[in-house]
């Protein structure tokens, strides 16, 4: 983690913030304003925020327990603010979640998904997985023909696990 950095479980003030951050990505499919302060409220305990000395959002992660699997955290996005990239923040946030979720759910297995040209968060997941020895399988969830408004890349799942926790 970077030093002048700190994880936090995010609040429903914060969701303008993850708005800002994912909308000034300009990767991510940007949901409503509405879903994340939803998203930081209902699913806080599974998300993570990292925060400035100011106190100020600087990156986060939205995740939450599958219910049909209960020790399973699909993370939702991943997004760091464009002046702390290069930190390794993006990494010490799934690291800093994945720990925090394992203590409180029982967690043993991480599932994502990534389109095919998102190099960066394919880094990301991938490294999660040899950090903590953990196998990697991916499979395509949705295809690109699944998604009604056309355009989108399909969805490649990827499952790590299990975890060592």
């Amino acid at each position: 983690m970077p030093g002048d950095l700190r994880l936090d479980t995010p609040e429903v003030t914060d969701g303008a913030a993850l708005w800002r951050i994912a909308r000034d990505s300009k990767t991510l499919d940007l949901n409503s304003s509405y879903s994340y302060l939803l998203w930081c409220r209902d699913f806080a305990g599974t998300s993570v925020i990292a925060r400035d000395a100011d106190g100020e959002a600087v990156g986060f992660i939205t995740g939450y327990i599958r219910p049909e699997r209960p020790q399973t955290l699909l993370v939702w996005q991943v997004a760091v603010d464009a002046s702390q990239r290069g930190r390794g923040l993006a990494a010490a946030m799934l690291d800093g979640l994945a720990e925090r979720v394992a203590k409180e759910h029982g967690l043993r297995s991480l599932e994502t998904t990534i389109s095919p040209d998102n190099i960066p968060s394919q880094r990301l997941f991938t490294s999660f997985a040899q950090r903590h020895d953990a196998d990697l399988a991916r499979e395509v969830l949705f295809s690109a023909e699944q998604f009604p408004d056309g355009g989108h890349e399909p969805e490649v799942l990827y499952r790590i696990g299990p975890l060592p926790y």
